[in-house]
């Protein structure tokens, strides 16, 4: 698979099998993504790899959190500005409206769209998930070199056949993950990444990108 291929085949997967995903596959695509450049080469990036027992084990105690009807954790970081700004609020709820428009789901009906959202936390049925951290005190620039490791991640993956989703969503639940991780306090979850085949027999409608002349100014001389 070239790059090209890899980028444009990446996508957010929201339906796995429970195919396993070998050890060696993931080390492999690891060991290449610590080649992610990162400003002086501070590589701020913390990543957990769950599988097996201790997946399932994050599963059920927040599926229990759930079930609960736990309040979330105290955000760590803003994962959204308060007041979108056009064109960013119209892109969003373009998204919302696909997303939930692709499984059936009207505006209005919050409870179905928040029994589609819990999906986040089963992991759309991934056998395996990586947890990324970051170090509190870094800045908006590390935060950046996270977002570029997490982007090789996910095109090396794509290499070896699989899929993925990151998910910010499991920041929500933070204090469950640090339970199962055991991270050291100086850092804070960024955000979860499933991993796995996917399940083709599960629809999806994939979002459009804006088009290039929204995002891309070229400043030409010859």
């Amino acid at each position: 698979m070239d790059v090209y291929e890899a980028v444009t085949s990446r996508r957010a997967v929201r339906g796995f099998t429970d195919r396993y995903v070998p050890r060696e596959v993931l080390e492999r695509v690891l060991a290449a993504a610590a080649w992610s450049p990162s400003a002086s080469n501070l590589q701020p990036w913390h990543a957990y790899v769950l599988t097996g027992a201790p997946l399932a084990e994050l599963k059920k105690r927040t599926g229990e959190r759930l079930a609960a009807g736990d309040p979330w954790d105290e955000p760590e970081y803003e994962q959204y500005p308060p007041a979108l700004k056009s064109p960013y609020r119209e892109r969003r709820s373009a998204f919302g409206a696909q997303r939930y428009g692709a499984l059936g789901i009207p505006r209005e009906d919050l409870e179905a769209r928040q029994r589609a959202a819990s999906a986040n936390w089963e992991c759309f049925g991934a056998p395996a998930s990586l947890f990324c951290y970051i170090d509190r005190d870094m800045g908006p620039a590390q935060w950046s070199d996270v977002g570029m490791y997490l982007q090789t991640v996910m095109l090396l993956l794509r290499a070896e056949g699989l899929h993925s989703c990151p998910q910010m969503a499991w920041a929500k639940y933070h204090r469950t993950v640090a339970e199962v991780l055991s991270p050291p306090d100086g850092l804070i979850l960024f955000c979860g990444m499933s991993i796995g085949f996917e399940d083709v027999t599960v629809d999806y409608a994939r979002t459009g990108r804006a088009p290039l002349d929204e995002t891309v100014t070229f400043v030409e001389g010859y």
